[in-house]
């Protein structure tokens, strides 16, 4: 739900994720996730940046309500008690309240903005207050290589669905670690899955991403891109590409309340990864289709 920056937009919000909470069945936590959302979504108004969204995501077991803004600035953690000058100070109160009617809560930091998420309790308070959890997915400026590094080239890139699969992926990772950090003996097949997505994302360029950003702002639909990768990225790429398929399952079987890959972005992700691993073998470039995308959507890897 985008939410605007004006003072209902608290009340907005604080209703949506009761509506979200009732029709899972978590009538429970509907107290918590209205005290937590509210103390979020005005936190985002006053010390955050526009666009501000609000979303629920996690399981219908554990729904988790994540608050969206567009500054960087992580979160200062809420103090463990609360006196009564910590009330006149809105922020520290905000993120203390969240905390009380948190089972885990955090952030995380992207290029774009942050992520501050919790996870609502069954009652404000009934228990100790969570600590909380950051992490940051910021891009590095800089890439260096091997001697043994090499070129790949990757032809007819669809800048839109590049994009698509992009922000799918960060929801799916961001779902998959804090499935882990919360619910680790409940899901320990996230955990295993984010300790593999870490080792997966030192593998792609890092330039692919910058270069669709760039493609996506100047309006283009297909764009060519020289890129370089190690050569151990080879096995672990084929290892993923099954990793991706398991995560989709993974997604379907517990409800996560993220998506999987629609069939078109599955179609591209495997033409993607496929191209590098098939030019660390000596291959030339083959060019993504449009019509990969109807004829893959079955595709098996063994």
């Amino acid at each position: 739900m985008s939410l605007s920056q004006t003072p209902r937009a608290a009340a907005d919000a604080r209703r949506w994720v009761a509506h979200i909470c009732r029709e899972l069945g978590r009538d429970d936590l509907v107290e918590c996730a209205e005290v937590g959302t509210a103390e979020l979504v005005a936190n985002a108004i006053l010390h955050g940046a526009a666009p501000i969204s609000v979303r629920v995501r996690g399981t219908a077991t554990h729904p988790r309500i994540e608050v969206l803004d567009g500054s960087p600035v992580a979160p200062v953690p809420a103090a463990t008690t609360i006196d009564s000058d910590d009330f006149l100070a809105t922020f520290g109160r905000g993120l203390s309240m969240v905390a009380m009617s948190a089972v885990a809560w955090g952030a995380s930091m992207e290029d774009d903005g942050k992520v501050v998420w919790f996870e609502p309790a069954a009652g404000v308070g009934d228990t100790a207050a969570a600590d909380p959890v950051f992490d940051s997915h910021a891009e590095p400026d800089v890439e260096s290589h091997s001697d043994q590094a090499v070129a790949v080239r990757l032809l007819g890139v669809d800048v839109a669905l590049a994009t698509a699969l992009g922000r799918q992926y960060a929801d799916l990772r961001r779902e998959l670690r804090l499935l882990a950090v919360a619910h680790q003996d409940a899901y320990p097949l996230a955990a295993n899955l984010s300790a593999m997505f870490a080792s997966y994302e030192r593998q792609i360029p890092r330039e692919v991403h910058f270069a669709v950003k760039r493609a996506r702002r100047a309006g283009k639909a297909r764009i060519d891109l020289d890129v370089t990768i190690e050569p151990e990225a080879a096995p672990i790429l084929r290892t993923m590409l099954e990793m991706f398929d398991l995560a989709d399952a993974f997604c379907k079987a517990e409800r996560l309340l993220s998506i999987q890959r629609t069939p078109e972005q599955r179609a591209f992700h495997v033409w993607h990864l496929t191209e590098y691993i098939r030019q660390i073998d000596g291959e030339p470039p083959i060019s993504f289709r449009p019509d990969q995308t109807r004829t893959s959507g079955d595709q098996r890897v063994s």
